[in-house]
């Protein structure tokens, strides 16, 4: 099956520390009771390297749904809806479940098509996270991966540092 070239959402990475110094930063200017009444998030940045081997859920024209394991720094389930945009630009919405909440993020990649696979590369951030991710956040993180044409699976990799 032919597909145009897809177009995914670029990404970059943000750091909580930023966010948390900027939070404390505007408390102490309220004084000392709003100051001690903020509370501190420690924020922590790790290198990730994670990989995605999925499976077609559903098709709608352009659009894959697919869902596999995730592999690597954060392991646990992951869910990517890819959207071939154009003949060579594709974006993609990731959503990643491990233990104890989920971190969601958004791609923009360049898109080639071969004979038997596609390949997509570019880059991801890292939107928002629930649970014990809820300050997730990056951006910068380099996105590739592939769309194999016998039956839509496709594979993801995304490395880069995130904050939490």
């Amino acid at each position: 099956m032919r597909y145009p070239a897809p177009r995914m959402a670029g990404a970059a990475i943000a750091t909580i520390a930023a966010i948390s110094l900027g939070a404390i930063g505007a408390a102490e200017s309220l004084g000392a009771d709003a100051a001690a009444a903020a509370p501190a998030h420690a924020a922590r940045t790790i290198s990730i390297n994670d990989h995605g081997a999925l499976h077609l859920l559903t098709k709608h024209g352009f659009t894959l749904n697919e869902q596999g394991s995730a592999s690597g720094t954060i392991k646990g389930p992951i869910h990517v809806v890819l959207k071939i945009v154009s003949s060579s630009r594709v974006t993609a919405e990731v959503t990643i479940s491990p233990g104890g909440g989920s971190i969601y993020g958004t791609a923009a990649a360049s898109y080639h098509k071969g004979e038997t696979q596609a390949s997509f590369s570019g880059t991801m951030s890292v939107d928002r996270g629930s649970g014990s991710y809820a300050h997730a956040q990056g951006s910068g993180l380099s996105f590739k991966g592939t769309i194999a044409s016998s039956n839509d699976a496709i594979t993801v990799s995304v490395s880069g540092r995130l904050s939490d």
